[in-house]
């Protein structure tokens, strides 16, 4: 059994790397603790997501990337190797975009159930079923003076860029995926990524591996990054040597930035980025919390 975390692709900078490394290794060893009690892959990716969507380093939940309007707009989704998937783009804020996500794939199996929900309408869906809106407590100074060296035309460094992730490994050949992010900074209101789109930023198939992206999601969009590693995973018999391998295509082919983890069904684990730092942790039953960036 293993959760592999990511906590977003790009420049942390030297004094917050070690807290933002030290947070992903938190968010997988409570991955690996619900892996435990459940047994369910889907279970420990979505709890390790939702460790992260409640700590403000990171750019998903709180804290989260503000749009050009300085507002909060979030996507998530999972996915399950079963090919069981529940995904939300455009939402507004909520606690755990990646808890809505969660739900919308546990009610996929209803005739006519939807897969995938955006902005207005998912708030509606996601209040129908319990959840409660939330509001500006979302939005840290950190956010607001991201925002600010934006509109300056002066992005700046210290933040990690693209989402979070986690896949997870159930030790018997079933995997799952979670990805959850604020988007990009300054992003036009309505613009998705690629988080919430399968294939892209989210992907898991106990056939060939489950697999969580992060970085300029437009670039993954047109690769469908995340299927094709895990195929070429599969393909190659090696999770790393198809890691470095669509890095290299994901760079060369469409310009990209950004990163990748993967895990495939026999518990092999990918780790790929072409950016200063991607902060990352794998939690295996077992073993120590192994952290890098």
């Amino acid at each position: 059994m293993l959760v592999l975390v990511h906590g977003g692709a790009g420049r942390v900078t030297p004094e917050s790397l070690p807290e933002h490394v030290a947070g992903c290794g938190e968010a997988a060893t409570a991955g690996l603790e619900k892996l435990r009690e459940t047994g369910s892959a889907l279970d420990a990716a979505q709890a390790a997501v939702a460790y992260l969507e409640t700590a403000p380093l990171y750019n998903a939940g709180t804290g989260g990337s503000l749009t050009a309007d300085g507002t909060l707009e979030f996507d998530a989704a999972v996915m399950r190797g079963d090919l069981a998937a529940g995904a939300v783009s455009g939402l507004p804020p909520f606690e755990h975009p990646i808890d809505i996500a969660r739900m919308l794939l546990d009610e996929g199996g209803r005739a006519g159930a939807p897969v995938m929900m955006g902005g207005p309408g998912a708030a509606r869906w996601a209040e129908a079923r319990g959840f409660v809106p939330a509001g500006d407590e979302m939005i840290t100074d950190r956010a607001r003076e991201r925002l600010a060296a934006w509109r300056a035309g002066q992005v700046g460094e210290g933040w990690a860029g693209g989402t979070v992730g986690a896949v997870a490994w159930d030790g018997a050949g079933s995997v799952a995926a979670a990805t959850s992010t604020g988007g990009t900074v300054g992003k036009p209101p309505g613009r998705i990524g690629d988080s919430p789109i399968l294939g892209a930023g989210t992907w898991a198939d106990d056939r060939t591996g489950a697999c969580s992206a992060t970085g300029i999601g437009e670039a993954i969009l047109r690769l469908g990054l995340a299927r094709g590693v895990c195929d070429r995973a599969r393909a190659l018999g090696d999770a790393q040597a198809a890691a470095d391998a669509m890095l290299v295509e994901f760079t060369d082919r469409v310009g990209g930035s950004g990163g990748f983890i993967l895990v495939t069904p026999d518990g092999q684990v990918g780790i790929a980025r072409n950016t200063a730092t991607m902060s990352h942790a794998v939690a295996r039953d077992g073993a120590a919390v192994v952290t890098g960036h």
